[in-house]
């Protein structure tokens, strides 16, 4: 019997060792075609453009291609549906967004949560609440005394409805008890190019595609978003300064389709973190405004489900709607 039991032992410890030998063969194996990364929102925008630099990354180091997929629409929902559906291997990626986290409140349908897995964070984006230089409010108190003398009046351009610059000014409207019109685009770019024209009063804008037009003088950077000053913008004031207890920021990161096996995930997340410790693409994430975050699959699953609880109340307060 005791034979039995070592002989019993021995062979469940050979199948465990060639079981983590397989897992370990299937993950470096992966990816054997060129991977998907698709993004919810429009070429130029602040997931693009960060997106594009991570895919350049891991393209070169595992020796297949990431292509970036833009799928814009229903404040990124119309991704999150296309890689939900995507066979559970690997070679279709979400780049998530807060407005995944959004939209699970949004919009009652959806259900991020059950269908994504998250796979690793990669960082937190400052917003910028950005003028046009020739608007008269050259401050954020004056911007709400402004406001407060016309009501109504003044558009707030987002990069669509239920993304986190849209949040971002629907908390700053209801903390500072002012009325701005929400005009919804597809993507930051068409937004920002209808603030530089004048068609815009306002913008809450996610610093990637908006710092160089502060940079150059053709938007007014009048605060930032998060509880800190921004190293890429360092003379800028946060909201919070002249708006007390107010913080708003977005957060990058990727997600698989549910069912993705454990070894994927954990490579990806491995390599994605080497990207992030690579100092020159680093360089160009903290160039952008980004502050990194590296960590594990649990650590971005917690990060989802505490922004998902977070800007729920938002939603509700703002009574937003999806498109």
């Amino acid at each position: 019997m005791k034979l039995q039991r070592r002989r019993f032992l021995h062979l469940a410890a050979g199948a465990g060792a060639l079981s983590a030998v397989s897992r370990i063969a299937r993950a470096q194996a992966y990816p054997s075609r060129p991977v998907r990364l698709i993004v919810g929102f429009a070429a130029g925008g602040a997931p693009d453009i960060v997106a594009r630099l991570l895919g350049q990354w891991l393209s070169a180091r595992l020796g297949a291609p990431f292509i970036i997929e833009n799928r814009s629409g229903a404040g990124g929902s119309v991704a999150t549906e296309a890689v939900a559906h995507a066979p559970p291997d690997g070679h279709a990626l979400l780049f998530v967004t807060s407005a995944n986290t959004i939209n699970m409140t949004l919009d009652g349908s959806l259900n991020f949560i059950r269908d994504i897995v998250p796979v690793a964070s990669i960082s937190r984006e400052p917003i910028v609440m950005a003028v046009n230089p020739s608007f008269p409010a050259t401050t954020v108190p004056e911007f709400i005394s402004h406001a407060k003398s016309n009501p109504g009046r003044l558009s707030m351009g987002s990069p669509g409805t239920g993304t986190s610059p849209h949040m971002a000014g629907e908390l700053f409207k209801f903390m500072t008890g002012i009325d701005l019109v929400h005009v919804p685009y597809r993507g930051s770019p068409p937004a920002l190019i209808d603030l530089i024209g004048g068609r815009l009063q306002v913008m809450f804008s996610p610093l990637p595609p908006s710092i160089e037009y502060i940079r150059t003088g053709k938007l007014r950077a009048l605060a930032v978003t998060t509880a800190a000053r921004s190293g890429a913008l360092p003379d800028i004031p946060t909201v919070g300064d002249f708006v007390p207890g107010y913080e708003a920021s977005a957060f990058y990161g990727i997600g698989a389709p549910a069912g993705t096996s454990a070894d994927i995930i954990d490579r990806l997340n491995q390599e994605i973190n080497a990207a992030l410790a690579d100092r020159e693409l680093r360089a160009q994430l903290v160039d952008l405004g980004s502050a990194v975050l590296v960590g594990s699959p649990a650590d971005f699953s917690k990060l989802v489900v505490e922004e998902t609880e977070k800007w729920a109340k938002v939603v509700k307060l703002s009574g937003a709607k999806p498109d």
